[in-house]
């Protein structure tokens, strides 16, 4: 039995999505994308890839900030 992680298959369809040319989009295609990398992050915050994704967003923000003072 072949299993397939929903988090991968979302990835492949957001980069299969955005991968389109920008004036070929409607506003419902753009909605759609975007429903679909939410729900895409809420599979992916609970993981330790999604955890590592956050510690490294801050580390970069609080780099920014310091920069900047």
């Amino acid at each position: 039995m072949v299993t397939i992680n929903v988090a991968v298959l979302l990835v492949v369809v957001v980069i299969w999505r955005l991968r389109r040319r920008t004036e070929a989009r409607s506003r419902f295609d753009e909605k759609l994308t975007v429903v679909i990398v939410l729900a895409l992050g809420v599979l992916l915050a609970p993981t330790p890839v999604g955890e590592g994704i956050v510690n490294v967003l801050g580390q970069l923000a609080s780099g920014v900030t310091q920069s900047s003072r």
